[in-house]
């Protein structure tokens, strides 16, 4: 596959059966949670986006907006194994990923350890309330979030796969809470903001969860599935255009960069990494492929664009003084740069000779 042909691999006739199945799937899926869950459709197809692209999601909103069922529903829906891990200051990291444990085989007399362990061993874990931990204990989930593995006393444990963190954190309560530092935050595909719901819909929560029911949700997706369709997300081409597009957007957040706008520089302490660009990228491929299509396009990374990027540009005291948030500067960015720019289906040495012409 040349360069020109975009960044993906061409489909297979089975690639395009199992996109369908994964259309298919996805449109299953928000049936079995509407069962529970009412409105909400952005927070759930997130969600779904950054399952099928290995990412994790950080969920935040005030409380009773259902983000630990919302979570809980989802896993039912795909019949994968879910364990709640309720933060607390309190909390150790042992009670996370688990501990050696020295045993005697009363046979022999010989003592010996072994490895115990903790909630994290499951392929979704909701972890709820996370600011309400110590950096100690929240640090615990990056080796888990990134390796997908934990070591204890040397020897590594492999988690399950597929494997997805999941964590809600509450906004408005400061007392009492650890906010995530931005490295932690990195490791999360996306921050989803879970917002109130609309007049008609909190009209339905009331009516549905004040009187007798009985609901039950069935499995959609199995776990060997989940991992086929995942590497099929990873196949889905995207051309030139759109990868130059997704650098762009990055690099503008960049207030050391020669080329970030005004605006940005006013308002932005801190950019956002090479590891925003790849989940651009992979957030706009698994959209496609959940919407049916076998191509994504620079539409499906400005659909991604806020979620990917909110938890990675850090706005600085004269941005928060005036109202300007991080959605502010993204807005503001997605307003203004052009989707396409000269140089762009080329490769990217003769496009960088093209911009210094």
């Amino acid at each position: 596959m040349s360069y020109q042909e975009g960044n993906g691999t061409a489909f297979q006739p089975d690639d395009v059966a199992a996109m369908e199945k994964l259309n298919a799937a996805f449109q299953s899926v928000r049936g079995e949670m509407s069962k529970l869950i009412v409105g909400q459709t952005p927070v759930i197809e997130q969600m779904m986006i950054a399952i099928f692209a290995q990412g994790h999601c950080l969920l935040e909103g005030v409380p009773g907006l259902a983000k630990t069922l919302m979570v809980s529903t989802l896993s039912q829906t795909l019949d994968l194994s879910f364990n709640r891990i309720q933060f607390t200051p309190d909390l150790m990291p042992s009670d996370i990923v688990g501990t050696d444990v020295i045993q005697e085989d009363k046979s022999t007399g010989v003592r010996q350890f072994k490895f115990l362990k903790g909630p994290i061993f499951s392929n979704i874990i909701l972890a709820d309330e996370v600011n309400r931990t110590p950096p100690k204990t929240q640090a615990a989930l990056l080796e888990a979030m990134q390796e997908r593995q934990v070591t204890i006393g040397g020897v590594r444990h492999p988690l399950p796969a597929p494997f997805f963190v999941l964590a809600t954190q509450n906004p408005i309560e400061q007392e009492g809470t650890y906010p995530l530092p931005e490295a932690q935050q990195d490791r999360f595909m996306f921050k989803v903001f879970v917002k109130y719901p609309s007049y008609d819909e909190e009209f339905s929560i009331a009516e549905s969860t004040t009187s007798p029911r009985d609901v039950r949700i069935t499995a959609v997706l199995q776990g060997d599935e989940i991992l086929r369709l995942q590497q099929l997300v990873r196949r889905v081409p995207l051309y030139p255009h759109s990868i130059h597009y997704a650098l762009r957007l990055v690099r503008a957040t960049r207030v050391n960069e020669g080329d970030c706008p005004e605006m940005v520089r006013e308002s932005v302490s801190w950019g956002a990494g090479p590891r925003a660009v790849q989940y651009l990228l992979l957030g706009a491929k698994a959209r496609a492929v959940l919407e049916g299509r076998t191509q994504a396009t620079t539409d499906d990374i400005r659909a991604v664009a806020r979620p990917v990027l909110r938890h990675r540009v850090i706005t600085n005291f004269n941005a928060e003084s005036t109202g300007v948030t991080s959605d502010t500067v993204i807005n503001w960015l997605l307003d203004h740069l052009p989707e396409r720019a000269a140089g762009d289906d080329l490769a990217p040495e003769h496009a960088a000779a093209f911009a210094r012409t």
